[in-house]
């Protein structure tokens, strides 16, 4: 995560750009399965980020509830019962108590009045994006996506770690990155980055989930003997290892040897580390162009190992958007994770 500006990107500097508002399915978004007969309370749970326990409280308690039951029995929750959750869920994350944010979703304006829902009326109107100002829009990402970014705000830390297991079963480390976690980032990092000082908090709280989640996947096949290396470190003076971290752990799970050295490495000690460890590939992470230049990327570049007369020169990943502009000749530019993890493996199958 970027502190200073208030976004991520994938390791070759990817971005996802959103529109300015959210609404519960995006336009081009998976939509979850049943969704056009009504959601399960299960399914509603996952989208917004909140516990099934909760809504059934929220029903009891303040008659936010599915319109409709399948079977008499079963709770089916149509999107315009999803709108009204969403406008609650908005109000919470504001700070408003339960009791006064079930008030306000029900009288705020929506696909349908709060007398038609209460009395069974369902309006087929596509729902509208929310314009609560605790919205979090998530772009192009799944609906996952919205869950967790909900979660996050409300510094629900127990949803955020669920949601973020679930992300990475569900659709594995590269999938999850790129269309749930990443649009989570930047959303958040754009809410801090336009207002003010707020929203610190949840931009740590949901970068240190992220980091523990990728590490609880990072597990595969110990590396076949004699499989060359990759080093993995952020720019002197770059501290946002995120990107790296999925990075990681991507490569562990194909069984590759991995060294993640972390934030702000000096260059003296990546130097040292490769020849001490004879590395295929280097790859140097920067977020921001203020800790990138072209003569740290050529003297990277530059590194050798192994003895003299018979020295070999790994190759150079430069990779996050601060190095635009700044690569020399003869150094590799991944645009994202799955690029950046092919890459590094077939450099270690040479």
């Amino acid at each position: 995560m970027d502190a200073s500006k208030g976004r991520v990107d994938a390791p070759g500097g990817g971005r996802v750009d959103a529109p300015a508002g959210g609404s519960a399915v995006a336009p081009g978004a998976s939509r979850p399965a049943g969704y056009d007969g009504g959601l399960t309370t299960g399914a509603v749970a996952r989208l917004l980020g909140v516990a099934p326990t909760t809504l059934r409280s929220w029903e009891r308690r303040y008659g936010i509830g599915p319109a409709e039951r399948e079977g008499g029995r079963h709770r089916r929750w149509t999107p315009t019962d999803v709108e009204l959750l969403m406008r609650m869920c908005d109000f919470t994350s504001t700070g408003l108590p339960p009791a006064e944010a079930a008030r306000a979703a029900l009288v705020a304006p929506g696909p349908a009045s709060a007398a038609a829902r209460l009395a069974g009326g369902a309006d087929p109107a596509p729902a509208r994006p929310s314009t609560a100002p605790g919205a979090l829009p998530v772009g192009r990402g799944r609906t996952e996506a919205r869950g967790l970014a909900r979660a996050a705000v409300r510094l629900d830390a127990r949803a955020v770690e669920n949601l973020l297991a679930r992300a990475l079963d569900r659709h594995g480390l590269v999938t999850a990155w790129d269309e749930v976690i990443m649009p989570t980032l930047h959303a958040v990092g754009r809410r801090w980055e336009s207002s003010g000082e707020r929203y610190v908090e949840v931009e740590h709280l949901l970068s240190w989930h992220v980091s523990t989640a990728l590490r609880r996947v990072a597990v595969g096949p110990a590396p076949a003997r004699g499989t060359a290396v990759s080093l993995l470190a952020c720019a002197p003076e770059e501290n946002h290892t995120l990107p790296l971290e999925a990075l990681t752990a991507g490569l562990v799970q194909r069984g590759l040897p991995v060294r993640m050295f972390g934030a702000a490495l000096p260059v003296e000690a990546l130097e040292e580390a490769a020849r001490r460890t004879g590395p295929a590939g280097i790859v140097l992470w920067s977020q921001g162009r203020s800790t990138a230049s072209r003569p740290l990327a050529q003297r990277i570049n530059s590194i050798e190992w192994g003895v003299r007369g018979a020295r070999t020169a790994p190759a150079v990943l430069l990779a996050g958007p601060g190095w635009a502009g700044h690569q020399p000749e003869g150094v590799l530019r991944p645009t994202s994770l799955s690029e950046a993890l092919a890459l590094l493996s077939a450099l270690a199958a040479r």
